[in-house]
Protein backbone atom coordinates (compact mmCIF):
# COMPACT_ATOMS: atom_id res chain seq x y z
CA UNK A 1 0.00 0.00 0.00
CA UNK A 2 1.16 3.73 -0.63
CA UNK A 3 1.77 5.51 2.36
CA UNK A 4 1.60 9.15 2.14
CA UNK A 5 3.91 11.56 4.34
CA UNK A 6 1.84 15.24 4.42
CA UNK A 7 0.43 14.97 8.18
CA UNK A 8 3.88 13.39 9.43
CA UNK A 9 5.46 16.98 7.53
CA UNK A 10 2.96 19.51 9.21
CA UNK A 11 3.18 17.35 12.58
CA UNK A 12 7.12 18.59 12.70
CA UNK A 13 5.68 22.55 12.99
CA UNK A 14 6.24 22.11 16.70
CA UNK A 15 9.92 21.87 15.92
CA UNK A 16 9.89 25.37 13.99
CA UNK A 17 11.14 28.27 16.29
CA UNK A 18 9.49 32.08 15.38
CA UNK A 19 11.10 35.10 16.01
CA UNK A 20 14.98 33.85 15.50
CA UNK A 21 16.20 37.11 15.03
CA UNK A 22 15.07 38.27 18.78
CA UNK A 23 15.88 37.21 22.37
CA UNK A 24 13.03 35.40 23.34
CA UNK A 25 11.63 35.64 27.22
CA UNK A 26 9.98 31.90 26.18
CA UNK A 27 10.42 30.51 22.79
CA UNK A 28 7.53 30.25 20.10
CA UNK A 29 7.05 27.30 17.96
CA UNK A 30 4.83 27.62 14.80
CA UNK A 31 2.14 24.76 16.13
CA UNK A 32 1.55 27.13 19.00
CA UNK A 33 1.34 30.19 16.66
CA UNK A 34 -0.57 28.27 14.45
CA UNK A 35 -3.38 27.20 16.84
CA UNK A 36 -3.32 30.64 18.12
CA UNK A 37 -4.18 32.01 14.73
CA UNK A 38 -6.90 29.68 13.80
CA UNK A 39 -8.80 30.66 17.12
CA UNK A 40 -8.59 34.31 16.79
CA UNK A 41 -9.43 34.12 13.51
CA UNK A 42 -12.84 32.03 14.35
CA UNK A 43 -13.64 34.41 16.61
CA UNK A 44 -12.70 37.07 14.24
CA UNK A 45 -15.47 35.73 11.36
CA UNK A 46 -17.75 34.99 14.29
CA UNK A 47 -18.00 38.73 15.32
CA UNK A 48 -18.48 39.28 11.96
CA UNK A 49 -21.34 37.37 11.59
CA UNK A 50 -23.25 37.94 14.84
CA UNK A 51 -22.34 41.92 14.95
CA UNK A 52 -22.62 42.22 11.47
CA UNK A 53 -24.75 40.07 9.35
CA UNK A 54 -21.80 38.69 7.26
CA UNK A 55 -21.62 34.84 5.85
CA UNK A 56 -18.67 33.68 7.00
CA UNK A 57 -17.03 30.07 7.37
CA UNK A 58 -15.82 30.47 10.76
CA UNK A 59 -14.55 26.86 11.05
CA UNK A 60 -13.23 27.35 7.67
CA UNK A 61 -11.21 30.32 9.29
CA UNK A 62 -9.97 28.57 11.69
CA UNK A 63 -8.78 25.77 9.57
CA UNK A 64 -6.42 28.28 7.76
CA UNK A 65 -5.16 29.73 10.33
CA UNK A 66 -3.69 26.45 11.26
CA UNK A 67 -2.71 25.66 8.07
CA UNK A 68 -1.51 29.37 7.05
CA UNK A 69 2.24 29.07 7.73
CA UNK A 70 2.80 25.15 6.62
CA UNK A 71 5.11 26.08 4.07
CA UNK A 72 7.35 27.40 7.07
CA UNK A 73 8.33 23.68 7.78
CA UNK A 74 10.13 23.72 4.26
CA UNK A 75 11.37 27.28 4.23
CA UNK A 76 11.88 28.38 8.10
CA UNK A 77 10.12 31.14 9.58
CA UNK A 78 11.63 34.20 7.63
CA UNK A 79 12.11 37.32 10.37
CA UNK A 80 9.24 40.26 9.25
CA UNK A 81 12.09 42.96 8.12
CA UNK A 82 14.28 40.17 6.31
CA UNK A 83 10.88 39.08 4.34
CA UNK A 84 9.75 42.58 3.77
CA UNK A 85 13.38 44.11 2.61
CA UNK A 86 12.21 45.17 -0.57
CA UNK A 87 9.58 44.59 -3.19
CA UNK A 88 12.36 41.94 -4.64
CA UNK A 89 12.73 40.10 -1.58
CA UNK A 90 9.12 39.98 -0.94
CA UNK A 91 8.23 38.95 -4.52
CA UNK A 92 11.21 36.33 -4.74
CA UNK A 93 9.72 34.95 -1.16
CA UNK A 94 6.24 34.38 -2.06
CA UNK A 95 7.20 31.97 -4.98
CA UNK A 96 9.38 29.81 -2.40
CA UNK A 97 6.26 29.88 -0.27
CA UNK A 98 4.29 28.58 -3.21
CA UNK A 99 6.57 26.26 -4.37
CA UNK A 100 7.48 24.90 -0.43
CA UNK A 101 3.12 24.54 -0.76
CA UNK A 102 3.27 22.89 -3.93
CA UNK A 103 6.17 20.11 -2.12
CA UNK A 104 3.57 19.38 0.63
CA UNK A 105 0.56 18.78 -1.38
CA UNK A 106 2.67 16.58 -3.50
CA UNK A 107 2.79 14.17 -0.30
CA UNK A 108 -0.95 13.80 -0.48
CA UNK A 109 -3.01 11.19 -2.95
CA UNK A 110 -3.87 12.51 -5.76
CA UNK A 111 -8.01 12.90 -4.96
CA UNK A 112 -7.13 14.93 -1.24
CA UNK A 113 -5.15 17.10 -2.90
CA UNK A 114 -7.69 19.39 -4.21
CA UNK A 115 -9.04 19.50 -1.00
CA UNK A 116 -5.82 20.80 0.70
CA UNK A 117 -5.20 23.21 -2.14
CA UNK A 118 -7.98 25.12 -1.63
CA UNK A 119 -7.42 25.29 2.24
CA UNK A 120 -3.86 26.53 1.04
CA UNK A 121 -4.80 29.00 -1.59
CA UNK A 122 -8.12 29.76 -1.63
CA UNK A 123 -11.42 29.83 -3.57
CA UNK A 124 -11.27 31.94 -6.55
CA UNK A 125 -13.97 35.11 -7.10
CA UNK A 126 -15.48 34.55 -3.59
CA UNK A 127 -16.08 37.74 -1.92
CA UNK A 128 -16.96 35.79 1.69
CA UNK A 129 -13.56 34.21 1.00
CA UNK A 130 -11.28 36.65 0.53
CA UNK A 131 -12.75 39.10 3.32
CA UNK A 132 -12.35 35.50 5.71
CA UNK A 133 -8.56 35.52 4.31
CA UNK A 134 -7.79 39.54 5.37
CA UNK A 135 -9.74 38.50 9.02
CA UNK A 136 -6.85 34.97 8.72
CA UNK A 137 -4.44 37.62 8.08
CA UNK A 138 -5.47 40.03 10.78
CA UNK A 139 -5.50 36.82 12.94
CA UNK A 140 -1.97 36.52 12.20
CA UNK A 141 -1.35 39.86 13.39
CA UNK A 142 -2.90 39.98 16.76
CA UNK A 143 -1.14 36.68 17.55
CA UNK A 144 1.97 38.34 16.57
CA UNK A 145 1.05 41.28 19.24
CA UNK A 146 0.33 38.79 21.93
CA UNK A 147 3.68 37.42 21.79
CA UNK A 148 4.73 40.57 21.62
CA UNK A 149 3.07 41.99 24.87
CA UNK A 150 3.99 38.39 26.35
CA UNK A 151 7.60 39.14 26.10
CA UNK A 152 7.03 42.81 27.32
CA UNK A 153 5.09 41.69 30.88
CA UNK A 154 8.12 38.99 30.89
CA UNK A 155 10.62 42.19 31.11
CA UNK A 156 12.09 41.76 27.68
CA UNK A 157 12.70 44.60 26.15
CA UNK A 158 13.59 43.06 22.75
CA UNK A 159 9.79 43.06 21.00
CA UNK A 160 9.25 46.85 22.07
CA UNK A 161 9.66 48.17 18.09
CA UNK A 162 7.83 44.64 16.59
CA UNK A 163 5.52 45.62 19.40
CA UNK A 164 4.77 49.58 17.85
CA UNK A 165 5.54 48.45 14.05
CA UNK A 166 2.62 45.27 14.69
CA UNK A 167 -0.27 47.43 16.67
CA UNK A 168 0.36 49.97 13.76
CA UNK A 169 -0.48 47.51 11.34
CA UNK A 170 -3.54 46.12 13.47
CA UNK A 171 -4.63 49.80 13.68
CA UNK A 172 -4.83 49.96 9.70
CA UNK A 173 -6.38 47.18 9.12
CA UNK A 174 -9.20 47.87 12.12
CA UNK A 175 -10.11 50.79 9.87
CA UNK A 176 -11.99 48.43 7.68
CA UNK A 177 -12.37 45.62 9.50
CA UNK A 178 -14.39 46.41 12.51
CA UNK A 179 -14.01 42.53 13.80
CA UNK A 180 -10.21 43.52 14.32
CA UNK A 181 -11.43 46.61 15.96
CA UNK A 182 -13.76 44.88 18.14
CA UNK A 183 -11.60 42.18 19.44
CA UNK A 184 -8.77 44.18 20.48
CA UNK A 185 -10.82 46.52 22.38
CA UNK A 186 -12.59 43.62 24.08
CA UNK A 187 -10.57 40.67 24.17
CA UNK A 188 -7.14 41.68 23.78
CA UNK A 189 -6.40 44.06 27.40
CA UNK A 190 -6.60 40.69 29.54
CA UNK A 191 -3.76 39.53 27.95
CA UNK A 192 -0.59 39.37 29.97
CA UNK A 193 -2.98 38.98 33.20
CA UNK A 194 -1.96 36.98 35.67
CA UNK A 195 -3.96 33.02 36.08
CA UNK A 196 -5.40 35.50 39.50
CA UNK A 197 -6.64 38.41 37.56
CA UNK A 198 -8.10 36.11 34.73
CA UNK A 199 -9.97 34.39 37.40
Amino acid sequence: MTTYSFFATIARMKYIERWALMRNARAENLSEHSMEVGMIAHALCTIGNVRHGRQLDADRAALIGIYHDASEIITGDMPTPVKYYNRHIRTAYREVEAAAEDHLLDRLPEDLRPVYEEIFRGRENDENEAYMRRLVKAADKLSALIKCLEEENAGNREFRTAKLSTQAALDKMAEELPEVREFMEEFLPPYGSTLDELA
